[in-house]
């Protein structure tokens, strides 16, 4: 009879060890190491292992004829954005999400579509009943749409059942926490279940073709949860995100063997379930507050996608000795960098002031060009100067004050001029990038010192600052000292 084998396994990312311990060394969480009997993932005995040679296989050349993966478009051209054109027969994707934020909606729609394509699409779920996710059904308005649902946990049940008749095109498993298989001895949600089940779901849509979409739960820094493996694993990983307190939600491609990872699906939760958002940049600035200082519109790039969204600065005095940098949307060390040219090579004294930046609409901003837009919407609110309500900005900005140019800088320009933009702050060197059928008014800006300058000569005039205490010690003073 085999030992027991008996180790503490990490629940945040699967490392093992011999004994408990507080802390795990691989990973640096506390409190995550359970006990868990891994007797049936640890190998066999020298005695009982086959002796057989390994098979001979055959080896291929780079060069060679190569097809497209053939996809099925789900319906949804938001998601198909995201997965590269559709899912691809015998993928597994992984998709995670904060808890309420409309995974299983999604999903819903995706099958519901595509049952009524004339696909077989099944839904397994684990955690809620059949009734449960038919009130789902109803409440979208998906009742009749003829998808197969079971609410079954075991691996090996759902396998062989699905195993008969015509194969699945789509294959929906919420969620992968939730499932166990009999080839482990630990409890459901333990890594070791985590990854023996995954990797027997993997195995059968290899084998028989069908897409599986594998729902996963997040920890509280918004990861996966369970071993990192399970990520290496699928073919793509997709993180849906959004805001309790806001209707939009965002679909992101982390990773893909089969299509881009910087694309992004734009849903609106309403009512009815989710709804597909075509033009990203028209919602996020639906709600825009014209004529206020310290809001500039950026042009960003998500992807191959333009998309506009308006930057949110606050400058305020600080009561603290430390004055506080809070940032929502954006890399907080980007906007450290910001402050700090700012104050190196423009001479803006923020020192003494607490600086707040949001990205509008719950849009999370990843790529530097947003640099420029962010600098400029913090000077903007620091002197109390509107920004022009028809002009854009992007660029990225160096450590020397230089404003460097960024790619797809025509695609930018294109799409503000549809929304009814019209002038553009881009930097100097992306003007030969740029047509002459740009439509837009283009100032061009090689330092960040122009356009500091630019905004302070916009300033509230003296009679207004001198009205109350906030804008009495304004920066425009500062400026005019300087210049002085």
């Amino acid at each position: 009879m085999a030992k027991s084998a008996l180790s503490f396994v990490c629940q945040n990312c699967g490392a093992a060890y011999n004994r408990w311990q507080g802390k795990c060394e691989s990973c640096g969480e506390w409190n995550t190491l359970v006990e868990e009997d891994t007797t049936g993932a640890t190998t066999m005995p020298v005695s009982i292992r086959s002796k057989r040679k390994g098979r001979l296989f055959q080896l291929e050349s780079l060069t060679g004829k190569s097809t497209e993966a053939p996809r099925l478009p789900s319906g949804m051209a938001e998601l198909d954005r995201v997965t590269g054109g559709g899912f691809v027969r015998g993928s597994v994707l992984l998709v995670g999400g904060d808890p309420g934020i409309g995974k299983s909606t999604l999903l819903t729609q995706a099958t519901s579509l595509m049952a009524r394509a004339g696909h077989r699409a099944v839904y397994i779920s684990g955690e809620e009943a059949v009734a449960q996710v038919r009130l789902r059904a109803e409440r979208l308005g998906l009742a009749d749409a003829p998808v197969q649902l079971a609410a079954e946990t075991s691996v090996e049940d759902i396998v062989s059942t699905l195993s008969e008749g015509a194969v699945p095109r789509l294959i929906v498993i919420d969620s992968i926490q939730t499932m166990w298989t009999d080839t482990v001895e630990s409890a459901p949600g333990t890594v070791t279940q985590v990854r023996a089940s995954a990797q027997a779901l993997i195995r059968f849509a290899k084998k028989s073709g069908a897409a599986i979409i594998l729902v996963g739960h997040v920890t509280k820094d918004g990861q996966i949860a369970g071993p990192r493996v399970v990520e290496h694993m699928v073919d793509a990983v997709l993180s849906f995100e959004g805001e309790g307190s806001q209707q939009f939600r965002i679909l992101r491609a982390v990773k893909n063997r089969f299509g881009p990872t910087d694309e992004i699906g734009v849903f609106e939760m309403t009512g009815l379930g989710l709804r597909e958002v075509s033009n990203p940049s028209e919602l996020f600035l639906s709600e825009r507050d014209l004529g206020s200082p310290g809001t500039a519109v950026f042009a960003g790039i998500e992807g191959t996608r333009p998309v506009l969204v308006e930057l949110q600065a606050l400058v305020a005095p600080t009561t603290l000795g430390t004055p506080r940098r809070a940032v929502v949307g954006w890399d907080p060390s980007r906007l450290s960098m910001v402050l700090a040219v700012l104050e190196a090579h423009c001479g803006v004294k923020l020192s003494g002031h607490d600086v707040y930046l949001n990205v509008a609409g719950g849009l999370r901003i990843q790529e530097p060009a947003a640099d420029l837009a962010a600098a400029a919407a913090l000077v903007s609110s620091l002197v109390n100067a509107p920004l022009p309500t028809d002009a854009v900005y992007f660029g990225e900005i160096s450590l020397s004050g230089a404003v460097r140019p960024v790619a797809q800088t025509s695609a930018r320009l294109k799409e503000a001029a549809k929304l009814g933009f019209g002038r553009a702050v881009l930097p100097e060197s992306a003007r030969g990038e740029v047509g002459g059928d740009a439509g837009l008014s283009l100032t061009t800006v090689g330092g960040l010192t122009s356009l500091v300058a630019d905004i302070a000569a916009r300033g509230a005039p003296k009679a207004n600052r001198e009205s109350s205490a906030t804008e009495k010690n304004a920066t425009p003073a500062r400026f005019r000292r300087q210049e002085g």
